[in-house]
């Protein structure tokens, strides 16, 4: 198991106070990683954090903003000067607005672009231009099932996660030569906050337990094991690719 052993590496999650960001931590943190957690509210990562330490294990919280490139740029910085080099970085912050297309608000719209996108490109940016000179470095971004099929009133998300699939596989070009891995996790319908009203309807649900092959909706902690492979040895040879973890609904008609 020495090839998805974590010990001794940084890794830094955006998005990480809660749901699919913090279980991902947490995933990594059980691998050995020592995990800092990213998000703009403070008291919520320190929240996080607290439990994170609680068992047993090694976890930082840096707050600063995704979608503001300077906050990036500074916040990358004190990581690699104060905690350490970032050897893994997960790409997870997003958001969701659900609006028909034709009602879809242009605040929204420029909302979700940029937390969806210019946030994998800014933080991703600033990560691959300290991981070059190292000559190696693990990328993951969280892409979605979203990134391959649409729903209704989803357009402009879809268009985010497709954006954010192609960004990986241009990423995973420009920086395999310098010994750099950059791929893409694509959760299904995972219990999560971001989806609580889907969950609490009674007829998605049924919908989603027909659509999908497993039968059910995920549970955050089933993303674990994808994201520790990809973040370790084992994916050394492994870039470009978008690991769908969704009960094989992408599969399926």
């Amino acid at each position: 198991m020495k090839l998805f052993d974590l010990t001794g590496r940084t890794a830094l999650i955006t998005g990480a106070s809660k749901g699919i960001g913090y279980a991902l931590a947490q995933a990594l943190a059980t691998a050995g990683a020592r995990v800092v957690l990213n998000a703009r509210d403070a008291a919520k990562l320190r929240e996080a954090q607290r439990a994170l330490q609680g068992q047993g294990f090694q976890a930082e919280a840096v707050a600063f903003d995704v979608t503001d490139a300077d906050a990036v740029e500074a916040g990358v910085a004190k990581v690699e000067a104060d905690i350490g080099a970032i050897d893994i970085l997960i790409n997870n912050a997003g958001m969701q607005h659900r609006s028909p297309f034709a009602e879809f608000p242009t605040d929204a719209w420029h909302k979700i672009t940029t937390t969806n996108i210019d946030s994998v490109f800014f933080v991703g940016r600033a990560v691959a231009q300290r991981m070059i000179p190292r000559k190696q470095g693990k990328i993951i971004n969280v892409c979605s099932v979203q990134s391959e099929l649409g729903r209704p009133g989803i357009a402009p998300y879809a268009a985010t996660k497709g954006a954010v699939k192609m960004l990986t596989k241009g990423m995973a070009i420009d920086l395999g030569k310098h010994g750099i891995q950059v791929n893409g996790l694509g959760p299904g319908y995972f219990k999560t906050e971001l989806n609580q009203a889907l969950v609490a309807d009674p007829a998605f649900s049924t919908w989603l337990a027909g659509r999908t092959p497993a039968g059910r909706w995920g549970n955050v902690e089933e993303l674990g094991g994808a994201a520790v492979f990809l973040a370790s040895d084992a994916a050394s040879f492994v870039s470009g690719h978008i690991l769908y973890v969704d009960g094989g609904i992408t599969a399926s008609l």
